[in-house]
């Protein structure tokens, strides 16, 4: 299948000081769409590090990385935000919404940017709500929800837009074992059953078990793949 991400001897250090701290060496490996990709590794491997630069928040020093055939790392600023709205959804190990908005108001956010009237609009998050299972959970607010009920709705802001990738930091890390079993289950589900390409690291083997390949990282370099 053909690849969506391209990485091709991607290098990135960073500064401490006066010390330059080096985090990935020399990382090539290619993620086909629809795969559902898990990124592990102990504290301090690159995982994150090497996440943030697929979904374009960091740029590497040195290498190339192309997704969907863009040369990301070519892209400025205000390009690179650009593509990053149209093109990535993000989930966060603590959710990241905004507390003063409801799940529906928060699911929105990213199509307040977009030409969408609000009829529109709320066909779309009324869908992606549906399809983590909030739909009557739609007023309620963040404080009023379970932290696996918060994940569900993250997830649904992901995919509102209809990104071409999924990245996901840690998105099980914050949640109990039942909570994170619906986290993993609805997350399976965007990959198989809407072809979602998938990007998630995690240092838990329970979590990295439902991903259909698992890489691993050890102090910034890339082992084999495990199917």
């Amino acid at each position: 299948m053909q690849p969506v991400v391209e990485i091709r001897n991607v290098t990135k250090s960073y500064r401490r000081g006066d010390q330059i701290v080096p985090v990935l060496h020399d990382i090539t490996f290619n993620i086909a769409a629809g795969d559902f990709v898990a990124l592990m590794g102990p504290s301090g491997s690159g995982k994150s590090t090497l996440l943030n630069l697929i979904a374009g928040i960091d740029r590497p020093d040195h290498g190339a990385l192309r997704v969907g055939g863009v040369d990301i790392t070519a892209l400025g600023e205000a390009e690179l935000a650009d593509w990053r709205a149209q093109h990535v959804g993000f989930v966060f190990q603590f959710y990241n919404l905004m507390p003063v908005l409801t799940a529906f108001e928060n699911v929105e956010l990213p199509l307040l940017l977009t030409r969408l009237s609000s009829r529109e609009r709320r066909e779309h998050v009324e869908a992606a709500l549906a399809m983590v299972g909030l739909t009557h959970r739609m007023e309620h607010y963040p404080s009023e929800l379970s932290g696996g009920e918060q994940q569900r709705v993250a997830i649904a802001r992901a995919i509102i837009t209809d990104p071409m990738i999924l990245v996901a930091d840690e998105p099980t890390g914050d949640l109990d074992r039942i909570s994170a079993d619906e986290v993993l289950t609805l997350m399976e589900r965007l990959h198989h059953e809407l072809g979602k390409t998938i990007i998630m690291v995690t240092h838990d083997p329970y979590a990295a078990k439902r991903a259909h390949l698992i890489r691993r990282l050890e102090k910034g370099v890339l082992q084999n793949g495990e199917q």
